[in-house]
């Protein structure tokens, strides 16, 4: 398994309603509700934000091919909005999106760019079998497993494990799932192992240098 951003985005909120603050790799914005649902409008809404990602990657998928095609198109816009309709019990979410061509396009090149605007990389997951997995960070006393060499110690909480997957498809030298000794710290350097264990959500692998009186950083997504 390999992520598509190297960096996750990563959201939080305090106490002020209903204001987050969304952190990507290259800086910070805010997102917020409308008053009419208690917020201050102080930035995009979700919706909003979902419609800005399918808008945005469809015109610049159409960027990418009219240079690609050495068009002269100078300026593309999109509007976009949705609805919601239920039909015999079932709940279908609608976006539409209209393409504005806003300097000469002939109708064959019409045709041709609503056909790759269609196929924009957001709308085929949006249109696709999408699966949200959501996961909390724990930190109880439970139950630990050691897998140790003579540099570094993994501690495992089987407890605690919400079978994220990250850590035998980002570093299968030294997680095997399907081996009964499962963790083999032999397998990497031991600061990459330390990594890996950080991309945890649940809490369930900790790491610690051996001779460390600390008893071991646990994972944290990151």
């Amino acid at each position: 398994m390999r992520y598509k951003l190297e960096q996750p985005v990563h959201a939080g909120i305090t106490t002020k309603k209903y204001q987050c603050t969304i952190e990507w790799r290259n800086g910070k914005f805010i997102a917020d509700e409308p008053p009419s649902v208690g917020g201050e409008d102080s930035g995009p809404d979700p919706y909003t934000l979902l419609l800005s990602s399918l808008s945005s990657c469809k015109l610049i998928t159409l960027r990418m091919y009219i240079d690609r095609k050495g068009w002269e198109i100078d300026q593309i816009a999109i509007s976009s909005n949705l609805y919601h309709e239920t039909k015999d019990g079932s709940l279908t979410t609608v976006i539409d999106c209209d393409i504005l061509f806003l300097s000469p396009v002939s109708a064959e090149q019409k045709t041709k760019l609503l056909e790759i605007a269609k196929k924009c990389p957001i709308s085929k997951i949006v249109q696709g079998e999408v699966k949200v997995r959501v996961f909390v960070f724990r930190d109880e006393e439970t139950k630990t497993i050691n897998y140790a060499n003579e540099e570094i110690t993994v501690v495992w909480k089987p407890e605690l494990c919400q079978h994220s997957t990250r850590c035998w498809t980002q570093l299968p030298t030294v997680f095997k799932p399907s081996e009964r000794k499962w963790i083999d710290p032999n397998g990497a350097p031991a600061d990459r192992i330390k990594e890996q264990v950080h991309r945890c959500p649940s809490g369930a692998l900790g790491f610690l240098y051996n001779g460390e009186l600390n008893p071991g950083e646990t994972g944290q997504a990151t």
